[in-house]
C-alpha cells in the first residue's frame, strides 16, 4: 500500500512539473526559452516549476511582444522590465510578489497594479492610460507615469514616495500633502492652476513648468536645487528661503521683481520674457549662465559673476552690459566700455 501512494505521489509530482505555461507570443516565448537561468532544462517550453521558482530580474524590453500571456505563471518574479513593446494589456495579478514594474512605451489604455502590494517602483509612461489606481501600493517610492492621458491622480497613500513624474498628462490639480518624503516632482505640461508643496520640505528638484499656475510658494522648500516654473501665469516668485538653489527657470512669465541676493549658490538663470526692469546679481558669485532676454532691464552689472560663461541680454533699452568676464560668451548687447 504504502507503495502504492509513493508511486502515485512521485507520479503526480512529475505532472506537476512537466506542465508547460502557455506562451502564445512567439517573441515571448522566444525570450523565455532562449534565457538559461529560466529555461533551467533548456528544452523548447516552460515548465510550470521553472516560472514558479524564478525570482530574479526578467528584462524583455524592445522584443516586439504584443501579449505577454504567461507572466501569470511566474508568481516569484520580483522585477519585470517590459518596455518598449506592443503590448495592449498587461496582466500582472499573479505577480504579488513585484517590486519593480516597468512597462514603459507600450500601447496600454489601462492597468491594475492592485494585487502588487510589494511594488516599490512602477515605470508607465508613454502609454495611453486615461487611469491608475496606486491607492493600495503603500510601498511605492518611485512612480514614473508621464505621458499618458491622467486626469486625475490620487497619491494620497503613497507616503513613501520619493520621485514622481505624472509629466505631459491631463492633470487639473494634484494633492500632495501626504508626500512628505518627495524630493523629486515633475508634473510639467498638465493644466495644473494651482499647486501646494508646502507640506513636501526635503523637496530638491521641482518642475512645474507648462501649466496655468499663477502663484506657487516654495517658501518650506527649503533643499531646493532645482526649479523649472517657466510657461505659467505667474507675475511674482519668492525664492528668498531657497538658498541651495543652483537652477532656475522662469522664463515667459509675468514677473516684475526677482530678488536673488540670497541664493549665492546660484549657477543657471534663465528669466527670458518677463517683466522685469532691474536684477542684482552682485550676490551670485557661483552664476556661470544668465539669459534674461526680452525683458524692461536699461542696465546690468555682472561684474561679480567672475565665473559667468554665457550671457544673453537682448532687452529694448538694455544698450550694454557692465564688468562683463573676458571669457563670457555675450549676446544681445555689448560690453560696456
Amino acid at each position: 500500500m504504502k507503495t502504492f501512494l509513493l508511486l502515485i505521489t512521485l507520479i503526480f509530482t512529475a505532472n506537476i512539473n512537466a506542465q508547460t505555461v502557455d506562451i502564445p507570443d512567439a517573441n515571448f516565448k522566444a525570450y523565455l526559452v532562449g534565457n538559461k537561468k529560466i529555461n533551467t532544462n533548456s528544452d523548447g517550453e516552460i515548465q510550470t516549476r521553472e516560472a514558479s521558482v524564478f525570482i530574479l530580474e526578467m528584462v524583455c524590453s524592445s522584443k516586439h511582444i504584443s501579449n505577454l500571456k504567461g507572466i501569470e505563471a511566474f508568481t516569484a518574479l520580483t522585477y519585470l522590465k517590459c518596455d518598449n513593446n506592443q503590448l495592449t494589456s498587461l496582466d500582472v495579478s499573479m505577480n504579488k510578489a513585484l517590486r519593480t514594474l516597468n512597462c514603459d512605451r507600450n500601447q496600454l489604455t489601462s492597468l491594475d497594479v492592485s494585487k502588487n502590494i510589494a511594488l516599490s517602483n512602477l515605470v508607465v509612461g508613454n502609454n495611453s492610460i486615461t487611469s491608475l489606481d496606486v491607492t493600495k501600493n503603500s510601498a511605492l517610492t518611485e512612480m514614473y507615469c508621464d505621458r499618458n492621458q491622467l486626469t486625475l491622480l490620487d497619491v494620497s497613500k503613497n507616503i513613501a514616495l520619493s520621485n514622481l513624474d505624472v509629466s505631459n498628462n491631463s492633470l487639473t490639480s494634484l494633492d500632495l500633502t501626504m508626500n512628505k518624503a518627495l524630493t523629486d516632482l515633475n508634473c510639467e505640461r498638465n493644466q495644473l492652476k494651482s499647486l501646494d508643496v508646502l507640506s513636501n520640505i526635503v523637496l530638491s528638484i521641482l518642475f512645474c513648468n507648462n501649466n496655468k499656475i499663477s502663484s506657487i510658494d516654495v517658501s518650506k522648500n527649503t533643499a531646493l536645487t532645482n526649479l523649472h516654473c517657466e510657461n505659467n501665469q505667474l507675475i511674482s516668485l519668492n525664492v528668498s528661503m531657497n538658498v541651495s538653489l543652483e537652477y532656475l527657470f522662469c522664463e515667459n512669465t509675468q514677473i516684475a521683481l526677482l530678488e536673488l541676493s540670497k541664493n549665492t549658490a546660484l549657477k543657471y538663470l534663465s528669466c527670458i520674457n518677463n517683466n522685469l526692469k532691474y536684477l542684482n546679481l552682485t550676490k551670485n558669485v557661483a552664476l556661470e549662465y544668465l539669459f534674461c532676454d526680452n525683458n524692461q532691464l536699461v542696465s546690468l552689472d555682472v561684474s561679480m559673476n567672475k565665473v559667468l560663461t554665457t550671457l544673453t541680454c537682448k532687452n529694448p533699452k538694455l544698450i550694454c552690459v557692465k564688468g562683463v568676464p573676458v571669457d563670457c560668451l555675450l549676446e544681445g548687447a555689448i560690453k560696456c566700455k
